[in-house]
């Protein structure tokens, strides 16, 4: 149905609206009683174009300062999933798209947030279903059953979060049907009622209050009711424009799971990976240059002479010319990220089998099965020597899906299946997975790479399931983990003051310290965590530190602590220049 051919001019309901609607946002100008599917779907794409507009604005909301600041583009991301189906359908009926929307949104949820949104849709769904068409009514209805299961999503909910936004935006549509307001009158009290929720957060945590930010995830709900509220108001684009530009997001093709192997979704344009000889190589210099022509997810490791350079830009000639202006380019590889075939998804797996144990590549059945998400070559790597058959790539900033995890345990070589998410912003997607398969599935909640490991080393495949669960769930509580990165924004956070740009020491997730020399801020982050009580300390460094850097930072740590056995490991990851477990 047209929205044009929805308008009341009935005297006196704008009067009425704005005397029972205190928090109303402005006068109305029209009255829907109903909408159908099709008017469901224009909603929706417009709630998704307008998150994708404020992505990074929501990313900036981050409370602790480390490069993890990807709620944003978690809910995002599972927006996109969730109407990849629904942008072209004709369907009427307001209940199925609903359902396609819901079922679409769950497989494609990424990080806490994207968990939650995505149960959210799946309220609003079944709050709709069977119903061709639905009115403000039905939508206060929806929306209840949407914040019950939002909740029910969570072991242990904590307020000041997406999930209290949810609540009180479904009292506020609850309040708003009870007073016979329609569509158009619901959705102001929603957004209002959000608005109000977001902006009262850091009264409810105070680690948001410290760090001068409102929750990142109520603020990604909020902006996609302001985008079904400007569609609704005929303030947002038309529904052909909200399409065409979310089109070129619908297009992107995620990379196939094969062998057990699954990526996570690139960004627009183009890999750029080649590998510069030269002189005098300026390793930092050289990335801030890459970033400042466009780089994304940009990494440059190695030394003077040698450097192995990877970007995503949309103009990977700009990136190669200056490139050739420093030196000599080998290995150059570029791959277009929007238009990669399933056919080079397949070779790529195939190709990626060859180089592995014949036996690990034929993927025979096993009695229990592990699947592992992991984030760097060298981490890949100790995960599959340990016996893990899917490897999941991701992990901080570039949380996997659950449709990616689900297609993990699909592909893995036994009925019975253990995840090890290993990263707090994946386990709630991981549990996920046991509902949409066949298999058993148990996630072990380990929150680091480390913690992984440590649950492997209690692996015992000759164990019944429940007890091999059990012991790995233990293992992985044995041992402490300290990470060292960058600082990406200013704070001042359990009274520590962090400038952009300092090293910080984080232990078991909890900031610890900054400074501005990363030697001496990892020094003092292994004393707060009372290194001298451990014996065994496995040092991971990571893609931006080389295996030279790495073991000169092991022997003066070995010089102050002479008793610890310090093992270096070259991790890969990304971000984080060191990632130690001590046991």
């Amino acid at each position: 149905m047209d929205l044009t051919h929805k308008k009341n001019s009935k005297k006196g309901s704008t009067d009425a609206m704005q005397e029972h609607s205190p928090r109303s946002i402005r006068q109305r100008a029209r009255r829907i009683s109903v909408f159908d599917g099709q008017d469901l779907k224009k909603a929706i794409l417009a709630g998704a174009a307008w998150l994708e507009e404020n992505r990074e604005t929501i990313n900036a909301l981050n409370v602790f300062p480390v490069p993890d600041g990807d709620t944003g583009s978690n809910m995002s991301a599972t927006m996109r999933s969730a109407i990849r189906n629904i942008a072209e359908t004709t369907e009427t009926s307001a209940g199925a798209v609903a359902a396609r929307l819901a079922h679409d949104a769950l497989l494609g949820a990424r990080g806490n947030s994207g968990v939650i949104l995505s149960q959210t849709l799946r309220g609003l769904a079944q709050g709709l279903e069977g119903k061709p068409t639905f009115s403000a009514t039905d939508l206060a209805e929806a929306f209840q059953q949407a914040q019950r299961l939002a909740y029910r999503a969570v072991i242990k909910p904590v307020e000041g979060t997406i999930l209290t936004v949810v609540r009180e935006t479904a009292e506020a549509t609850k309040q708003s049907a009870e007073r016979d307001d329609d569509l158009v009158g619901l959705m102001q009290e929603a957004v209002s009622a959000a608005r109000q929720a977001v902006a009262n957060t850091p009264n409810q945590l105070p680690t948001l209050k410290q760090a001068g930010v409102v929750d990142a995830g109520g603020q990604g709900f909020c902006t996609i009711l302001e985008g079904i509220l400007r569609y609704i108001r005929g303030e947002a684009a038309s529904p052909a424009a909200t399409v065409t530009q979310l089109q070129p997001l619908l297009q992107q093709k995620e990379r196939a799971a094969k062998k057990g192997r699954v990526t996570v979704e690139e960004e627009f344009g183009y890999e750029v990976v080649f590998l510069l000889s030269g002189k005098n190589l300026d390793v930092e210099g050289i990335r801030q240059a890459i970033i400042d022509m466009g780089g994304v997810s940009t990494v440059v490791a190695g030394d003077e002479t040698l450097l192995k350079v990877h970007t995503h830009t949309l103009t990977p000639g700009k990136i190669l010319d200056y490139g050739v202006s420093l030196g000599s380019l080998n290995d150059i590889n570029i791959e277009n990220l929007q238009e990669q075939s399933l056919t080079y998804a397949a070779e790529s797996a195939a190709e990626h089998a060859e180089d592995e144990e014949p036996e690990l590549a034929a993927q025979k059945e096993v009695p229990i099965a592990l699947v592992a998400v992991a984030s760097g070559e060298g981490f890949e790597e100790v995960f599959r020597g340990m016996g893990v058959q899917s490897i999941v790539s991701g992990g901080q900033t570039m949380n996997p899906s659950i449709e990616e995890l689900l297609a993990a345990v699909e592909n893995a070589p036994s009925q019975q299946v253990i995840i090890l998410p290993n990263n707090s912003n994946v386990i709630l997607s991981a549990q996920q997975v046991d509902g949409l398969t066949q298999k058993k599935v148990f996630v072990i909640p380990c929150k680091t790479m480390p913690q992984g490991i440590a649950a492997l080393m209690a692996y015992n495949y000759e164990d019944d399931f429940e007890d091999v669960c059990q012991a790995m769930k233990e293992a992985s509580q044995s041992i402490q983990t300290a990470e060292i990165t960058t600082a990406v924004r200013t704070v001042n956070i359990h009274n520590i003051s962090v400038r952009e740009g300092d090293f910080i020491g984080v232990i078991n997730g909890n900031l610890a310290v900054a400074g501005q020399q990363m030697q001496p801020v990892l020094e003092d982050t292994l004393q707060r965590m009372h290194i001298d009580n451990y014996e065994i300390v496995t040092m991971y460094y990571g893609a931006e530190v080389t295996a030279e850097e790495a073991h000169a930072t092991c022997k003066r740590l070995k010089q102050l602590h002479s008793h610890l056995e310090i093992e270096v490991v070259s991790g890969g990851q990304p971000y984080y220049a060191y990632i130690l477990s001590a046991e």
